[in-house]
């Protein structure tokens, strides 16, 4: 009983585009993405895959791959319906979710200030610990500097 989106006409999928908006999406620059690839890609390699309306199956799924997402959400993505899916099932009256998604799952089985504390503490120990070994290590120096300085005074 949800409304989908409606078009007057069918959109042509266009890969690159797709590509562009799921590697925005998250959060890697044509770059990165370059490197992910292979060394025979660049940045202007990237741009230009991305002004391709059709990608080939084999580097639809390299891009896949690298971008870390299915192949047919590039295949198949549709901004109009990822924002539709994201408003219908995240909105308070939700018939699917009742709940806002800022209230889901926040029953803690920890006080969190007793975890900061318990993190507090094993820093103190590491530091008393780094100390110790800091303080073993220049003993160490010291003695290595007096036995030299006694084997160049014989």
């Amino acid at each position: 009983m949800g409304m989908e989106p409606t078009t007057d006409a069918p959109k042509r999928v266009h890969h690159g585009r797709n590509v562009k908006r799921l590697r925005e999406i998250v959060g890697m620059k044509q770059e990165t993405l370059a490197k992910q690839l292979g060394p025979d890609w660049s940045q202007r390699r990237v741009s230009g895959l991305e002004d391709r309306e059709v990608i080939e199956a084999a580097l639809l799924e390299q891009v896949a791959i690298a971008l870390n997402v299915p192949p047919d959400m590039i295949r198949n993505f549709s901004e109009d319906v990822a924002i539709y899916n994201v408003i219908q099932h995240n909105y308070e009256g939700s018939k699917t979710n009742n709940a806002p998604y800022y209230q889901l799952n926040n029953q803690c089985t920890f006080n969190p200030l007793d975890k900061y504390i318990e993190a507090i503490d094993r820093n103190d120990q590491l530091i008393a610990k780094l100390e110790k070994l800091y303080e073993a290590l220049l003993q160490s120096e010291r003695e290595k500097n007096i036995l030299l300085e006694r084997l160049l005074n014989k």
